[in-house]
C-alpha cells in the first residue's frame, strides 16, 4: 500500500484521559496512524474509532491534525481566562499533558510539517507540565525548545537492545541503538529522560538476560527510571501482530496462539512469573538510576522539570504493571 498523509482540521488539540488509573489527565496527538508500523502497538486498536483498519493502513495512512497547535492555544487560553490567568491555578487542574499516547509524536512527517514542536511551542507558553514519548531521534531537533520548558520529562521506548530482531518487529522505527543514544544526548543537556520497556514482547524479549541488559544500558545512558509492560493484544492489533509472527516467527505463534487463548492478556501463570522477575530488576537497578541522574547533570544543576512534591526519581512498585497502556482517547 503505498503510503498516503490526510490533512485534517481538529476541533481540540488535547483530548481529557477518562481511565482513572493514568497517572495523567490529557493527551496530545497531531497525527492519527504511525510510519513506524511496528507490529504490536496498542493504537492500532483505535483505528476503528476513524474508521480505519489496524492492519498495513495503520502505518501507510497518517492523519495530520494540522490545526493542532492552534486549537490546543484556544483550549488553553479559554482555560486561563477561567481562573482568571492565573497560571498557577491552571496548571494545578489540569497536571501533566503527555504527548505521545496514540501514535509517534516524531514519526518521520514531523520533520516536515513540526506539529509536534508547534504544539510543544504553546505548552511551553503556558508552562504546562509535559511528557512526550518517542521512539525517535528526531526529538533531538527540538533541544532547543525542550531546554526552556518549564517541566518536562521524555520517555523513550525501547523494548529490546537487539536491532536486527527489532527491525523484523518494527520495520521503520529508528534501530534500538539509535534510541539509545538519543537518550544519551537528552540526560546530557539536562533533560529529565525515562525508557519505557515496553511492551516486553513473550518469547522474543522477555528473557531475563535482555532484559537486564536493556536495564543496565538504560541506566548507563542517563536515565532517571524505566517504566516496563507486557504485551496486551486487543483483537484488532492481535489479528495484525499474529500475522507478523507467522511470517517472521512462525515457530512462536502456536505457543501464542494458547498463550492469548483466553483474551487480550496472556495467561496468569506468566503474568506471575514475569511480575516476580520484572519486580527484581526494579529492586536491583533503582540505585543506579538514581547515580545516572547524578552523573548527567552538573554539580548543583536542577534537572529539567524538578519541581516540589513531584514523585522520586525511580518507580519501584511491589507489582510492576503486566499490561500494555490502554485507555479511551
Amino acid at each position: 500500500m503505498p503510503k498516503t498523509y490526510e490533512p485534517v482540521t481538529t476541533k481540540t488539540g488535547m483530548t481529557r484521559v477518562k481511565e482513572e488509573r493514568m497517572p495523567f489527565g490529557w493527551s496530545v496527538n497531531p497525527y492519527r496512524g504511525c510510519a513506524h508500523g511496528c507490529s504490536f502497538c496498542y493504537a492500532r486498536g483505535f483505528q476503528g474509532f476513524i474508521d480505519k483498519k489496524a492492519d498495513d493502513e495503520f502505518q501507510n495512512h497518517i492523519i495530520l491534525k494540522m490545526n493542532a497547535a492552534e486549537a490546543l492555544e484556544e483550549q488553553l487560553s479559554r482555560l486561563a481566562r477561567r481562573h482568571r490567568h492565573d497560571l498557577e491555578a491552571m496548571r494545578k487542574e489540569l497536571g501533566e499533558v503527555v504527548i505521545g499516547t496514540a501514535t509517534d509524536p516524531y514519526q518521520p512527517v514531523e520533520g516536515r510539517t513540526e506539529l509536534t514542536r508547534k504544539c510543544l511551542m504553546v505548552l511551553a507558553k503556558y508552562g504546562i507540565r509535559t511528557s512526550v514519548t518517542t521512539r525517535s531521534p528526531l526529538i533531538l531537533r527540538d533541544l532547543d525548545l525542550l531546554e526552556q520548558m518549564r517541566s518536562l520529562t521524555v520517555n523513550i521506548s525501547i523494548n529490546t537492545l537487539n536491532d536486527r530482531l527489532a527491525r523484523r518487529l518494527e520495520p521503520r522505527s529508528p534501530l534500538p541503538s539509535k534510541r539509545l543514544d538519543t537518550l544519551q544526548k537528552l540526560a546530557e543537556r539536562g533533560i529529565a529522560t525515562s525508557v519505557f520497556i515496553a511492551p516486553i514482547l513473550p518469547l522474543l524479549t522477555d528473557d531475563l538476560e535482555g532484559l537486564e541488559a536493556l536495564f543496565a544500558a538504560s541506566a548507563q545512558r542517563g536515565a532517571e527510571s524505566v517504566m516496563t509492560s507486557l504485551l496486551r493484544l486487543s483483537p484488532d492489533v492481535k489479528d495484525w501482530y499474529f500475522r507478523t509472527l507467522k511470517e517472521q516467527f512462525p515457530d512462536v505463534l502456536e505457543r501464542y496462539r494458547r498463550m492469548y487463548a483466553d483474551g487480550s492478556y496472556a495467561e496468569a501463570g506468566y503474568r506471575e512469573n514475569m511480575s516476580r522477575l520484572l519486580d527484581e530488576l526494579h529492586r536491583k537497578y533503582a540505585s543506579r538510576f538514581r547515580a545516572a541522574l547524578e552523573w548527567s547533570l552538573p554539580r548543583g544543576a536542577n534537572r529539567a522539570g524538578d519541581e516540589p512534591g513531584r514523585p522520586g526519581l525511580v518507580e519501584i512498585a511491589g507489582e510492576p504493571p503486566v499490561e500494555q497502556l490502554s485507555f479511551p482517547f
